[in-house]
Order: C-alpha cells, then structure tokens, then sequence
C-alpha cells in the first residue's frame, strides 16, 4: 500500500507544479495573445503575377507567385511580348534577356536579385552557359549567390530557346 501511496503524491506533486508553472506564465501568454493582434498577418491569399499576360494565359501558366514571405517565379525564357523566341542562337544575349525578365518580376514585388534564395537553371549547352555567364552573375547576385540547381537538358519549351531560369525569392516583408 506504501507504493500507492507514494506514486498518488508523486502524481499530485507533478499537478501543483504544473499547475504554479501555469500561474506563472498567464502574464507571458497574455502578452504574446496581446502582441499577436498587434502584429500585422501576411495575406493568406496568393498574390499571382503575369509578365506577359496574353501568353501566359495561351500557354496555362502564371509568371510568379506570392504566398506569405515566399515568392515563386516560373521559369523564364528569351521570348518577346508575343511570346516568340529572341536571341536565337546566342546563349550571351538569351541569358541577359531572361535576367531583366527576372528582374522586373522581382521589381513587382518590391524585391531584388539580393532577395533570391534559389535560382534553377535549364540550359541546352552548359559549357556556353558557363563560359558567359559568371561576370555577369556576380555583378548581379553581388558575391552572395542563392542556392539551386544547373542542369544542361535536351530541349525546353521551344527549338531555339537555349536557356530557362527559375527562382525562388524571400521577401522579408
């Protein structure tokens, strides 16, 4: 009966100690209630950008997206504002093209290069993709470059598209 007896007090010693915990923290939980209507909330909804809104919507697709701190950006390729390709054959001047594309998507949600955290790039030829384009990278990640992945495919969208670039960026506020 002694070790009944000893386990009942051992469980109410448990009780008043959680119970003088809670006491305890009631004036913290009713700051942080207080803070958390205080505090301006994200938008749930998604906000959805188009760059080339006639295009995007012929090929079923929505330039970026963002949820919360998190901005998505489909991939973007040297293409005009009828959606043909520019640039063919010239991996240099694709690429910059793509870049400024980025940009201004970025520039719609207030952000810049320095607020990508992932970058995907899609190249036909990785070797040209490499020869021109880390000078002009750095100028533009500014020597903190984002994570992400390179990969040389056979093809994208289009025959004389040779280089496809996604991100992922964060947007602090």
């Amino acid at each position: 009966m002694r070790a009944k007896e000893q386990h009942l007090e051992s469980g109410l010693q448990k009780i008043r100690r959680s119970t003088r915990l809670h006491v305890l923290m009631r004036p913290v939980w009713t700051v942080l209630l207080a803070l958390s209507f205080s505090v301006p909330a994200l938008s749930a909804e998604p906000e959805f950008f188009m760059l080339r809104p006639d295009v995007e919507r012929a090929y079923g697709y929505t330039h970026a997206v963002r949820i919360g701190h998190q901005v998505k950006v489909s991939g973007a390729v040297s293409m005009d504002a009828q959606g043909n390709p520019t640039a063919p054959g010239d991996m240099e001047l694709q690429m910059k093209n793509v870049y400024g594309d980025l940009e201004k998507i970025l520039a719609h949600f207030g952000l810049t290069f320095e607020d990508v955290v992932v970058e995907n790039v899609f190249t036909t030829d990785m070797a040209e993709f490499l020869e021109v384009s880390s000078e002009f990278r750095a100028k533009l990640y500014q020597g903190r470059f984002p994570t992400g992945s390179w990969l040389e495919v056979k093809g994208l969208a289009l025959p004389d598209f040779m280089i496809e670039i996604e991100l992922e960026a964060y947007a602090a506020e």
